[in-house]
């Protein structure tokens, strides 16, 4: 047997690095925006001398950086991260298709490892990877492009209205600001004469692999004021920039979302920069509450302090310890 090299940690993380493993483990640090996620998965992978895989669904793509908070190559340290531009923003990049990738993804890293880490806070890239998603017919590309055109000249409002009118139930619970659901209910729709909802059944699938599902959360007051600093940080890195040099795709979802759409607003004439600053701020730490209400609302995570590395650590081994 081939042993695995854990770093500065626990006598009983060392033997658990070392030992073959039938089982595999995916431990899920999750939590909102500028909590402290990246650096806890760093110090985790070093200890577990493992890999991260990102779950959010804007750090796919390259030429989103400083709007997404991506993770620098110095905050890495040298740790692997995946679906970390992984893809261009002119890609189409669906939630099935996130759910296949990561799933081959996890399966790599688990011949060689004991444990992954998956962080994110985008709860239902997470809740895929863990449950699963219904299985749909696949892909019709001709009317995918079709309705991608028609996205683009006679805009989302048109595509929801067409959904709404051939499955009011999925229209009632969708998020219908994100054209990717819209365009792909509707293909669904159109292509088999059936509504969208009738093909989910929310049924969990079985996993190669047992999750430690993790989120944290610091103080309102801390949280908030980390929040605001993150956006001084990203708007002197250049967001405004970045966000305009990728105006062309501004209907995509991913910048459709808090850092792009103010920039563009703004760009529009409809506010002032300092207008533009105040809703980035205000807008980030309502993304935040929504993110931390929706993680809440699961029943399966087990909640810590962002800086309570040490109790993360510790309940880590307890679970690995019950299971084995």
């Amino acid at each position: 047997m081939q042993k695995r090299r854990c770093k500065n940690t626990s006598p009983f993380l060392l033997y658990f690095c070392a030992m073959s493993q039938a089982t595999k483990y995916l431990i899920i640090i999750a939590g909102p925006t500028a909590v402290g996620k990246t650096a806890l998965c760093v110090k985790l992978a070093q200890l577990l001398d493992t890999e991260v895989v990102s779950a959010d669904s804007r750090q796919f793509y390259r030429e989103l950086a400083i709007g997404t908070a991506k993770p620098t190559t110095a905050e890495m340290q040298g740790v692997k991260h995946h679906f970390i531009d992984s893809h261009s923003i002119a890609d189409y990049y669906s939630v099935g298709d996130y759910e296949r990738d990561c799933l081959a993804v996890l399966a790599e890293i688990f011949t060689r490892k004991n444990v992954a880490i998956l962080t994110g806070g985008s709860g239902m890239f997470i809740k895929i990877v863990t449950d699963g998603i219904d299985e749909m017919p696949e892909a019709d590309l001709v009317l995918r492009e079709q309705l991608m055109q028609r996205l683009d000249t006679e805009g989302l409002a048109v595509l929801q209205a067409q959904l709404q009118q051939l499955d009011p139930a999925y229209f009632a619970e969708v998020d219908i600001h994100n054209p990717q659901r819209v365009v792909r209910a509707l293909e669904v729709c159109l292509s088999t004469g059936q509504p969208f909802s009738n093909f989910r059944t929310n049924q969990k699938k079985e996993r190669p692999f047992t999750s430690i599902k993790i989120a944290l959360e610091r103080p309102r007051e801390e949280l908030y004021e980390r929040i605001d600093r993150r956006m001084d940080i990203m708007l002197a890195n250049g967001l405004e920039d970045e966000a305009l040099q990728n105006i062309a795709y501004r209907e995509h979802y991913a910048l459709k979302t808090v850092g792009y759409k103010e920039v563009f607003e703004c760009h529009d004439g409809l506010y002032d920069r300092a207008e533009m600053i105040r809703l980035l701020k205000r807008n980030s730490r309502r993304y935040a509450k929504r993110q931390l209400t929706w993680f809440r609302n699961q029943d399966d995570f087990v909640w810590f302090d962002a800086n309570d590395e040490s109790g993360v650590v510790t309940w880590i081994e307890k679970l690995l310890t019950n299971t084995l």
